[in-house]
């Protein structure tokens, strides 16, 4: 694997114009997530540098923009607010290691090639758990919305705080943040175009609260310190170890399912193949060094991707160059954003919440599947009010079942036991003259498609309406896997079968299918003259063995024995 992503100076000038479009993007994103997550606006806009250049430089989506991203500031929310609650001295410290841990995590996603499996959960748990994550934002940034701090206990403990941040509602920062929130979903598409709305609300909303409000004690970010941060020592509580390393474990999983599904946004759009488990090392480099250095976790991020591609980025430059962009900002105009009003930055993140609720499917998810729908509702529900993990595990076990369930009972249909010609399968006229003559003596088992565990059931139902005959024919010729259950129900019924007397047969045992058969020592109750390649040969040695007086002549040129 080549360590560093592939970069080349042949696109330079929509490299760099990409990578500047997405840094103004990125600006007002990181400073609003950043305060939303408590770790402050230093702490999201060099999250958004060090994300955005390790994951660039290491990464395996040349295209892709990591910085912080909603989903994963709604965690670190959550991070920070338990283990500065419980640890008060040391609970800041202890988060940013959580990141570095969820770094090393997802180093070893990566390093184990786990990436293809990361994003293989159905659309009904990530819709409902994206859009649980977007409620979650939304709601977190009531109470700087309406211009009061957040109240301890989440998102419950801002639910049941409601009455009191109406009642307490300051007028002017809560005018500011609608005006935010107004600018951004009411622009101009042709505006939008030329310069990113969020900073159009960030700039225009920073503007009227020093005109209109000069003299009101709005509450703003305040002064980020210049100069590069200081080294962040890891720092572990034995108390809260086992929270720290399922806080981390949580970062790093949505972390690679942000980044890899943002991944496939950008292979449809420039029409390429990213590198799933690069990509994870690369995310995971960038949050560990994030973590190092004060930063909050981050992954790839749809907008900023997007419009990186849409203005000409393509090459893994794109991505430095929007981290280098960001960093001159940080270390030479730091002190303009001291003036931005906290309300300004909730109204950016109450947005960017209301976008990731996925409404499309919402909207029909119910005409889909009833099921589907209930899944995704049910995780919502347990996003927002229980555990983001509970969330997605629960979610994928239960759509899991339905789906084994259905396909369990699809593939029932096609285990069947046939003891005469008729239209239940397609025989040929000699298999079908050979079943005529057998007079209901012999039997097909016919047994088609993946045997997977759910079929086992049927195996065991059609082997025991088997009624009285002197032999069976197993066809499995249009098996391609049998897994283990089906094939100790297949072969409880060949060991019942020759323990009844009856001449057993088996067609088409080939490949994975064969090789399972043999390891049960299944052919051991089969002689090798009684397996066959050809379901006619088969139909017509079961036959004659129970009529002998049905042989017919040997066609010494045409035996398929196995």
């Amino acid at each position: 694997m080549q360590l560093t992503n592939r970069i080349h100076f042949r696109n330079l000038r929509g490299d760099i114009f990409g990578g500047v479009t997405a840094a103004i993007i990125a600006l007002p994103m990181a400073l609003a997530f950043g305060v939303a997550s408590g770790a402050g606006a230093a702490s999201g806009l060099w999250g958004a540098v060090l994300v955005g250049f390790f994951a660039a430089l290491f990464g395996g989506t040349p295209t892709l923009i990591s910085e912080p991203t909603g989903p994963m500031t709604v965690v670190m929310t959550a991070v920070i607010a338990n283990l500065t609650a419980s640890n008060p001295e040391n609970g800041m410290a202890m988060a940013f290691t959580v990141v570095m841990m969820a770094g090393i995590f997802q180093i070893i996603f990566g390093s184990l090639r786990l990436g293809k499996y990361v994003t293989m959960m159905p659309y009904t748990v990530i819709s409902g758990f994206m859009s649980g994550i977007g409620i979650i934002l939304i709601i977190l940034q009531l109470a700087p919305f309406l211009g009061q701090a957040s109240p301890s206990g989440g998102v419950v403990g801002t639910l049941q705080a409601i009455p009191d941040l109406l009642a307490n509602i300051q007028p002017a920062e809560t005018l500011l943040a609608a005006v935010t929130v107004a600018i951004i979903w009411f622009m101009p598409a042709k505006f939008k175009r030329l310069v990113p709305p969020q900073l159009v609300a960030l700039i225009a909303g920073t503007v009227l609260s020093l005109l209109l409000f000069p003299e009101l004690d709005i509450r703003r970010i305040g002064e980020i310190p210049a100069g590069f941060p200081a080294m962040q020592i890891p720092t572990f509580s034995v108390d809260q170890l086992q929270l720290m390393f399922v806080d981390a474990a949580v970062l790093g999983m949505l972390g690679c399912i942000d980044a890899l599904l943002t991944s496939l946004v950008a292979d449809s759009l420039t029409r390429t193949e990213h590198n799933s488990n690069k990509e994870l090392i690369g995310q995971g480099l960038g949050n560990l060094m994030s973590g190092l250095f004060g930063g909050i976790a981050g992954a790839g991020a749809t907008m900023g991707t997007v419009v990186n591609i849409q203005t000409g980025g393509r090459t893994a430059l794109s991505g430095l160059t929007r981290a280098g962009v960001l960093l001159v900002v940080i270390l030479g105009a730091a002190n303009l954003a001291a003036t931005i009003p906290l309300a300004v930055l909730a109204g950016i993140a109450l947005k960017v919440g209301i976008d990731i609720i996925d409404w499309g499917f919402l909207k029909r998810a119910h005409q889909v599947s009833i099921k589907g729908a209930l899944i995704m509702y049910g995780v919502i529900l347990l996003t927002v009010l229980v555990d983001l993990i509970a969330a997605v595990g629960i979610g994928v076990f239960v759509a899991n079942i339905l789906t084994i369930e259905r396909m369990s009972a699809l593939q029932a249909e096609s285990v069947q036991t046939i003891t005469d010609a008729d239209d239940a399968i397609r025989l040929n006229p000699e298999e079908k003259r050979w079943l005529d003559e057998a007079n209901g003596r012999v039997l097909l088992f016919q047994l088609s498609g993946p045997m997977i565990f759910g079929v086992a059931k049927a195996i065991s139902r059609e082997h025991n309406a088997i009624g009285d005959c002197d032999a069976i024919v197993f066809d499995l010729s249009d098996v391609p896997h049998l897994g283990v259950t089906a094939s100790l129900a297949l072969e409880n019924a060949i060991q019942e079968a020759a323990d009844k007397g009856r001449q057993v047969f088996i067609v088409g045992a080939a490949g994975q299918t064969r090789r399972r058969l043999k390891s049960l020592d299944v052919f051991n109750l089969v002689p090798p003259h009684h397996q066959y390649m050809d379901r006619g040969e088969a139909l017509r040695q079961a036959v004659t063995t129970v009529f002998p007086s049905s042989r017919p002549a040997p066609d010494l040129g045409t035996s398929t024995t196995v």
